[in-house]
């Protein structure tokens, strides 16, 4: 089976056909300008960006869309993330949530013209008290990841410490393992 992932980030696409070839499912990057929605909600974004997608392509495809939420913000930046973080940086977020809860969310959105699902990943943790590490990207370096026995060194580290441990705890994969699995039916 092939699926357009629609994106601009070759980074995500990467990742997507990385993990979705375990669920024999071929991916075909798509470099297409969407419009995105004003929405607290990354599947709401996800949704309508996925539908114009499909207006315009007219094959089954997906997109995502995902955010850093701090609860004690009401769940600010959440589906603005990428703005904030042009606009603020890590070092505004700091100002802001150093040692607050937070999680980050993806959304994945599916539609073939028929059905349309949503596929939610999400990784609980803190925004640290300062920026640590150089690895991964965005919010990477002030986010720590709820201490998971499984995973090595994943004590009090940040995602950009150790960068191995964003790729087995990825908001992004666990949203993406949820669509292959859907898929594969």
């Amino acid at each position: 089976m092939q699926i357009s992932f629609v994106t601009g980030n070759l980074g995500k696409f990467a990742e997507a056909e990385k993990i979705l070839k375990h669920f024999g499912v071929n991916i075909v990057h798509r470099n297409l300008s969407v419009d995105e929605i004003r929405s607290d909600s990354t599947e709401e974004v996800a949704n309508a960006s996925a539908r114009f997608a499909h207006a315009k392509l007219e094959e089954p495809l997906f997109v995502e869309d995902s955010g850093l939420f701090i609860p004690s913000l009401n769940d600010f930046p959440g589906a603005y993330s990428a703005w904030v973080f042009r606009k603020l940086g890590n070092e505004g977020i700091l100002k802001l949530a150093a040692g607050k809860e937070a999680e980050f969310r993806a959304c994945i959105a599916y539609t073939d013209g028929n059905a349309a699902e949503t596929f939610t990943g999400l990784v609980k943790g803190r925004i640290s008290e300062e920026i640590r590490g150089t690895g991964g990207f965005g919010y990477d370096p002030i986010f720590i990841p709820e201490n998971v026995p499984e995973v090595r060194h994943s004590g009090d580290k940040t995602f950009a410490e150790v960068p191995e441990m964003k790729g087995a705890l990825s908001h992004r994969k666990r949203a993406l393992e949820k669509f292959g699995k859907y898929i594969k039916k």
